[in-house]
């Protein structure tokens, strides 16, 4: 005997059969609400990949300065953005103090909070040639101490 599974497509209007009527109503509901809050200037969490200069300057802090400004990643003493930070080679990182301090060019796929400009959650991350970023003129190369 061979089971059958059947398979409805979400149709806008036809959520009761699938959902239940409760939920469905739910839904609306919050969508509703969803739509007030974007209309009302409401910050919105957004996903995005920005790429830029990944500045790593001392333990616990970190930040993304990309064309849009600069995203923080991690403030010592703070919650960070979750996720794994972009792997340098050698030749992708510029070391400017102690241990690993220094930058990079990379780039961020992420959770981002818009209104306050920092990363919340880092799905992927991956770092570029030192030479993505020194040529786009609108990045500004962070400052090295020990030059």
């Amino acid at each position: 005997m061979t089971n059958v599974v059947r398979r409805e497509r979400l149709v806008p209007g036809r959520l009761g059969p699938v959902l239940g009527m409760a939920a469905s109503s739910m839904l609306i509901l919050l969508l509703a609400i969803s739509d007030t809050a974007l209309a009302d200037g409401a910050p919105i969490d957004t996903v995005r990949t920005r790429c830029g200069w990944f500045d790593n300057p001392s333990p616990g802090n970190a930040t993304l300065a990309d064309r849009d400004g600069e995203w923080t990643v991690a403030t010592q003493g703070e919650p960070s953005a979750t996720g794994l930070w972009p792997a340098f080679k050698r030749s992708q990182w510029i070391r400017t103090g102690n241990g690993n301090a220094g930058y990079g060019c990379a780039c961020l796929k992420a959770r981002e909070d818009t209104e306050r400009l920092s990363i919340i959650h880092i799905m992927e991350a991956y770092a570029n040639a030192l030479s993505v970023c020194r040529r786009d003129a609108k990045l500004t190369e962070p400052d090295n101490p020990l030059k």
